[in-house]
This record gives structure tokens, sequence and C-alpha cells, in this order.
């Protein structure tokens, strides 16, 4: 009888084994009369092959070697059917199978149950002459990350460092890893110290393990103190892996000081800065707005030969399109494709952003006509551009509705930021029913509620005197998020004070702040500027006092605010007094500060302080309210030559 019948008479059939309870087979009564098992028929069922049948198995490979790895399969197989269990311990002795660190490597490797494996390594360790090595326990603990059986993980990463079985850096700095992966941040720094005082000396291999984790998870102030460590260990130097960790870590915190030291002592101990080394300090610079030192970084890179890649170049357009150096961050551009750097699309993106803020519309699509010779794919993002910038440009409706459709040809999800900019859009210029449908269209893909695009909303409807519309839309807001923005009940505060609901506008400034949303600068300004048009200037000075103490910053609108309610209410003294303080301040007046008491003094018929305060605003480069000054000029009865030419 060969194997394939005797393994076929042996199992019950489909249906009978779908009958059975789940249990280990030499405890089901049913099974154990079937399977009357010998020794024999156990190593028939998995023999061998023979050296004729052994067709798979190279000529050249060792009869022993053969023998020992189908041995292996076979006890897969076993491990397969009967799980673990006495059976599968039997067949385990009648194979022969040696009990070792290679065998247990080979069961973890296997796809049976982890649960399975976990027995298995545990029966192993209570063998006679067996002690479990750190290669067997990696293993294990490998099969238990994959399973995300964190728990089990730890225990036996912990049960492995008690034993008596030596770890290696390497294998230390696998566990680091592990454990980072699993976010068990403090659990690895304790383990870390265990292993290193007890077992082996790290690396700079495990050290950089460490230091990359806790750089990830942002504890910065502990990778100084572990580079600290590693520098004293006298044997263990820090490498290019290790700066580059230590200086994405201090650029991250803005310590651009020590960035800079530990760069300069890297090129001291003669390591070549790689490429992301560069585009991180390049980075910092451009944030500080140092961009002369982040273009001189650019060119030491290329005098030093290290190639700049895609993440350079978007980094230095980036970073010179924030600095309105538009120019440059084009010609950029060219020149990477001059030097055969390939573009992505997030440079693309970048750079369509950038064009698009300076206005260049038509660069911006041509850009995007580009994408597709230089293999970019545009993306959500891409779409989003562009629709941003048609708009801005004020092009019709048709054309960003045309792109809007493009995208989805294209079969691009529409992000929520689309649908904002869309909303956003059709509410500034006028067609404020196509935004409520795309409000709609957006709730109904099951968007969550966005309150950038309900601010809009609810500011195009307030300005379109639409209060009640405006208003069903904030509460909406409010029922579908528990909550609005600050922003948003800014919007609502300011229509309220516009159309003369100052109560209900008071109302939700108190709301906001009884729900935990504090207000912001944008929200005090639309209560005061509700409060001055109703002629509570008083009320305003004193929410702004207020707003001080409460540590939110007030602008030069909110002084502004403050400023026009005095000069129609308290009139012109009281407000050149401000103006007079104003001047000494940190917030310096504006020409609406200007223009402001410009109009109380020609209503009160100071004609010549006026004329004098014109003189100061034109020596400051601030342009007249024409029609104040038409009036003051009609007043006093002459003309400057000077006023004239500055009004032409």
């Amino acid at each position: 009888m060969n194997s394939w019948r005797l393994g076929r008479e042996m199992r019950p059939s489909r249906r009978a084994a779908a009958l059975l309870p789940k249990r280990g087979v030499s405890s089901s009564p049913q099974l154990s009369r079937r399977l009357k098992q010998t020794e024999n028929e156990i190593v028939q069922m998995f023999r061998l092959p023979s050296l004729r049948d052994d067709s798979a198995a190279s000529p050249a490979t060792p009869r022993y070697e053969r023998s020992v790895r189908a041995l292996d399969e076979r006890f897969v197989r076993i491990l397969k059917i009967f799980k673990w269990g006495s059976d599968a311990e039997k067949a385990l002795e009648v194979l022969r199978l040696k009990v070792d660190h290679r065998l247990v490597r080979e069961v973890m490797k296997t796809d049976v149950e982890i649960g399975v494996k976990m027995q298995f390594f545990r029966w192993a360790a209570k063998r006679r002459n067996f002690e479990h090595d750190s290669t067997t326990y990696m293993a294990l603990i490998h099969c238990l990350d994959g399973a995300g059986l964190v728990g089990e993980m730890w225990k036996n990463i912990q049960d492995m460092v008690k034993s008596s079985c030596i770890i290696t850096p390497t294998e230390l700095s696998e566990i680091i890893k592990i454990l980072g992966r699993a976010k068990m941040v403090n659990k690895a720094c304790s383990i870390f110290y265990q292993i290193k005082t007890r077992k082996c000396r790290p690396t700079a291999h495990a050290y950089n393990s460490m230091i990359i984790m806790l750089m990830q998870e942002g504890h910065y102030e502990k990778v100084h103190e572990l580079y600290n460590e590693m520098c004293n260990e006298g044997n263990c130097f820090p490498d290019t892996v290790t700066y580059n960790a230590l200086i994405a870590t201090f650029c991250k915190l803005g310590r651009e000081d020590s960035a800079i030291r530990l760069f300069e002592e890297m090129k001291e101990n003669g390591l070549q800065p790689t490429a992301k080394i560069y585009t991180t300090l390049m980075g910092m610079f451009f944030k500080s707005a140092n961009i002369e030192r982040a273009l001189s970084l650019f060119r030491e890179m290329r005098d030093q030969c290290c190639s700049p890649n895609v993440f350079t170049y978007t980094e230095l357009i980036k970073g010179l399109g924030k600095a309105g150096r538009v120019e440059e961050a084009y010609d950029f551009f060219l020149e990477m494709r001059r030097e055969g750097c390939k573009p992505d699309t997030i440079l693309m993106n970048n750079l369509m952003n950038i064009l698009s803020k300076a206005g260049r519309l038509d660069d911006v699509i041509k850009l995007f006509e580009e994408m597709e010779s230089l293999q970019c794919v545009p993306n959500v993002v891409t779409y989003n551009t562009i629709i941003k910038a048609l708009f801005e440009s004020k092009s019709r409706a048709s054309e960003v509705a045309s792109w809007f459709e493009k995208l989805k040809e294209k079969e691009i999800a529409p992000s929520a930021f689309t649908y904002s900019i869309l909303i956003d859009g059709f509410c500034k210029s006028n067609r404020v029913e196509k935004a409520m449908l795309l409000l709609e269209e957006m709730d109904e893909k099951g968007f969550p509620p966005c309150p950038a695009a309900y601010c809009s909303l609810i500011d195009a409807l307030g300005k379109a005197k639409r209060y009640e519309a405006a208003n069903e839309l904030f509460q909406e807001l409010k029922e579908n998020c528990g909550s609005s923005t600050s922003r948003v009940y800014a919007v609502m505060i300011k229509h309220f004070g516009k159309c003369g609901r100052l109560n209900d506008a008071i109302d939700l400034f108190d709301e906001m702040k009884k729900l935990g949303c504090s207000p912001d600068v944008y929200a005090y300004n639309a209560l005061m500027s509700g409060m001055v048009r109703i002629g509570m200037i008083d009320e305003a000075q004193t929410l702004l006092r207020t707003m001080q103490e409460q540590g939110c910053v007030p602008d030069i609108n909110s002084l502004n605010i403050i400023l026009n309610g005095l000069g129609k209410t308290g009139g012109p003294h009281r407000a050149m007094e401000m103006l007079s303080n104003m001047k000494k301040s940190n917030i310096k007046p504006d020409a609406v500060s200007y223009n402001t008491i410009l109009g109380a003094l020609s209503h009160a018929g100071m004609f010549e302080e006026a004329a004098k305060l014109m003189k100061e605003m034109k020596s400051k480069g601030f342009e007249y309210d024409l029609i104040t000054y038409s009036s003051i000029l009609e007043a006093i009865g002459k003309i400057d030559d000077e006023h004239m030419d500055s009004v032409r």
C-alpha cells in the first residue's frame, strides 16, 4: 500500500470530519479507533522519498542534507495535521528528529499557527540537554511581532534577557527596532540598558537604532543624552547614520547651532555628509528665513561631489518659493532637469503651488501638461492646486468645474480639501447655490463635516444678508460636530453684529467659551466690531483689555476697531490720543488707522490738523482716503501742488 492510499484510508470523510468537534486527534474516540497507527505506519505515511523518486534534488546535494530537508517537510505536515500534542510529540520521536536550535528556528519559519509555534517553543525548552539561545528566542519574537501579539512578544524578550544566553549587538539592535515599531519606547530603553549591563556592549548600529527610535517618537532631549553616552564608550564611534539622526533631531528642535556643530564635527571626523544631511540642514535654514545660508550649503554640496537628489531640489524650490523668489525656484527646476535628476509628483505640486501664488496660471497649466512626459502622475493635490489657482485668477466657473470633472474622470477621489476649495471659491464668486450643492455632495460621499467649508458658506450668506440661512447652517454644523471652530463662531458673531443682533452675538461668544473653544483674535474683533457699531465703545475697550488678559494678542484690526469707535463717539481728541499711543507700541498705525483719524478730524471741522496728519501719512508712504482728502481740500480752499502730485 502506497503512502497516498494509506493516508487517504486513515482520514475520516469530509462530512464525518465536519460533525466531529475540533479537538486533539488522540482524544477523539472515533479517530483513535479509525487511526490504529503504529510507529511504522507513521513513518510510511511521511516516508522519505527514495533516491530514484527524488528527482527534485540536485545530484550535487549530499544525501544527508536531502534527508534533513525531507524530515523537516514531514514534520511540518505533522504539525499542520496534529497541531501540537502527544501525537505530534510521538511523531517527532518516531521521525528521530533531533531537537536542536536549527530545528526550532525552522519550525518558527513555517506557516503553521502561532499558537502551535509557541507550544512547540515551550516544549522544546523542557527537553533534556536543550536550552534556547538568542537565535531561537529572536525567531519566536519575530513571529509574535508579525502576529501582533505584543504582550507575548514583550514577555519573551524579558525571558531572553533573564536567561543565560548571549545576545549580540545586532540582535540588540533588532529588539530595539521591534519595540520601537510597537511604540514601546520606555520598554525599549529599559531593555537596552539591561542588555548593555549584562549581555553585550552595544555597537554604533545598536545606538543608532535607539537614537532613530527616540527621534521618531519625539524624545529629542533623550537623543542628545544617548549620543553623549555613545561617545563616552571609547570603542563606539558615531557614523553617518548617527549624525543624520542627530542633525535631523536638532533641526526639528530649531537648534541651528547644535545642528551645524555636529555637521562640522562629522566632517572633521572624516565622514562625508550625505545628500539627506545637506537637505535636512537646508530645510532648517529655509524655515528660519536664512536663505543665503541654505543656498551656500547647496553650493558646498555640489563642490563636495554630493549629487543633489529630488528631495534636495524639492526643499530648495519650496524654500525659495516661500521666500517669494519664484524665478530662482523655477530656474532650479530647469537646472535639475538638465542635470538628469527626475522630478516627482511632490516636487511638481510644490512648484505649481508657488507659481499659483505668484499669479502665473499659464505656467501652472504648462507644468501640469509636462507631468505625463516626466512620468509624474497627477494626484488630488495637483488638481486642488490648479482649481485654487483658477479661482484666484478669477477664471470662469465653468472652467473650474471642468477641472473638477477631469479629476473624477481620472478616478482620483476628491478630498475634503478639494470640496473646501470649491465651496470657498464659488462663495467668493457669488455662486452660493452651487456651493450649497457641493456641500450636499460632500455629505453624500461620507466626508465628515468640514468647518472650513461651512465657514465660507456662512460668511457668504451673511454678506448676502441671509442671516437666518447662515444661522441654520451654523446650527447644522454644531449638531453634526458637537461643537464648532473659533473661526466659524467669529464669522457668525460678525454677522449677528452687522444685523444689530448684538445679544445673539454675545450669547455665541459666551457659548464658545463654555464649550472649551477658546476665542481667537477674529472672535474678539467680531464682537468688538458689533459693540462699536451700536456705540458701545466703553464695552468694546473693556473687551480689548479682557482679550489681552486672556493671553490673546490683539492685531492692528483690533486697535483700528477701537480707534473707529473713538472717532465716531468720543471725538477726534480721544482718537488722536490713541493714535499717539499706537506709535509708541509694538503695533504701529497703518493706512486704515490714519484714514480713520482723518475722517474724524474732517467731521469735526479740524481741517488744519487734518492737513498736518496728511503730511505725516505721506512721509510714511501711506495712501490717503481720496474722498476724505477731497472734502478737506475743498473746506480749506486750497490745493497744494505736492498733494496733487500724490493724488495723481
